[in-house]
């Protein structure tokens, strides 16, 4: 396709986004203008087309999580998955697994030591969903997460929490500033960049909530305001705009894997954005990953019930007397996929030996699978509903 023009047929307009301005030591730093863009995107053709299908895609997402009997007892493996995701991005190793055998506590010297920065992104995405009905998406609020997301791992140095008060820029890890593929505005037009972005974010207008939600994503990239961990913050705020917008009552889309799948064509349309002013092709790839991602995760969703409607009856069917704990056993399991005979004989109060044998029993059903190996210290995993997190298709 020809860049001079998008689908509409509208032609990009470089300094529709803001400019490139010369610095004292001789770099050309990019001041973004403040949005909305002029002249005002163009919600028509392609563009207008996605927009509908993404807007119907998110719908049928929300209701396909409010038909979960205890949507509560899900979301958080979805929180789960997208932090592993996101941190991979930024060039952590930890899987899935990793993430859920940390919180269980279990002792693995495998481990990748990176597990603790997907674990701060879990209280980051929790912590924020928390605060947002208190507090709404704004500057401070972006500040608390990013000093969650940093909190004592790598890049604590970096000053958690505090917008950045020297240069940073975009390119190869370890490369100079003078290789840069792109330097964001310098860090005295930092705190007003976020303040026109706050204002824009809650400002009375006729925009399409997923089309504000896009133009900010950009905006934040661009502005790039902390000296580490730009990306994940971006992230995580695509979720709590949706959610503060009233557009998911619960926090389960996250477009981390489009992004990683599409890695150089997200990147290739931000640039887009700033040196040719083409909002319309960066909001059509956008819709597109919410359209895409709904999707997907509605459809786990809808194997998420019937997983727990097929185990349910299991249970029912061969535990007899003990199938009100099997029951209960079952509904912890989707908080916490990792489990040992201790924390069954906590959760349903019955001797160890009894827990030991409910366990065993689960495991003959299919619902359970030991995952050490051990005969002390064992653990246990809900291994079909883990399994639904990782049999996802490429989005790309």
């Amino acid at each position: 396709m020809d860049k001079a023009h998008d689908n509409n047929g509208a032609r990009p307009r470089p300094g529709r986004a803001g400019r490139y301005v010369r610095q004292p030591a001789g770099y050309s730093a990019f001041l973004p203008d403040d949005l909305p863009p002029a002249p005002p995107v163009q919600i028509e053709g392609r563009l207008q087309h996605v927009l509908s299908e993404a807007d119907l895609a998110l719908g049928r997402l929300d209701g396909s999580i409010q038909i979960l009997p205890q949507p509560d007892l899900f979301i958080l493996m979805y929180v789960r998955k997208e932090a592993v995701l996101s941190s991979q991005i930024e060039g952590t190793q930890s899987s899935l697994h990793d993430v859920l055998t940390a919180e269980a506590q279990m002792v693995d010297s495998k481990r990748p030591q990176d597990v603790d920065e997907v674990l701060n992104y879990i209280a980051a995405m929790r912590h924020g969903i928390e605060q947002l009905e208190e507090l709404p998406v704004s500057v401070r609020l972006i500040r608390e997460i990013h000093k969650r997301l940093m909190q004592g791992v790598r890049g604590q140095h970096l000053r958690p929490g505090e917008l950045r008060t020297s240069q940073n820029w975009i390119g190869p890890r370890g490369r100079p500033l003078s290789e840069a593929m792109f330097i964001p505005p310098p860090p005295h037009e930092i705190a007003g960049a976020l303040g026109a972005l706050e204002n824009f974010l809650h400002a009375d207008d006729s925009l399409p909530v997923l089309i504000k939600i896009g133009l900010a994503h950009v905006q934040f990239e661009t502005i790039h305001p902390f000296l580490d961990g730009n990306g994940r913050v971006e992230r995580l705020l695509i979720t709590f705009l949706l959610c503060e917008k009233g557009v998911l009552r619960e926090p389960v889309l996250y477009l981390s894997h489009y992004f990683k799948r599409n890695r150089r064509r997200y990147y290739e349309l931000l640039q887009a954005t700033r040196d040719e002013g083409d909002w319309e092709r960066w909001l059509e790839f956008f819709l597109q990953g919410v359209r895409e991602v709904s999707e997907q995760a509605a459809r786990t969703a809808q194997r998420i019930l019937a997983l727990r409607e097929d185990h349910r009856a299991v249970i029912a069917e061969n535990l007899g007397g003990a199938g009100g704990n099997g029951h209960r056993v079952l509904e912890h399991l989707f908080l916490h996929p990792i489990i040992s005979v201790n924390d069954v004989k906590n959760l349903i109060d019955v001797s160890y030996p009894a827990a030991n044998t409910l366990v065993g029993r689960l495991i003959n059903l299919g619902v359970l699978e030991e995952i050490t190996g051990r005969s002390r210290n064992r653990r246990f995993r809900y291994s079909p509903y883990v399994n639904l997190f990782h049999e996802e298709p490429d989005l790309s």
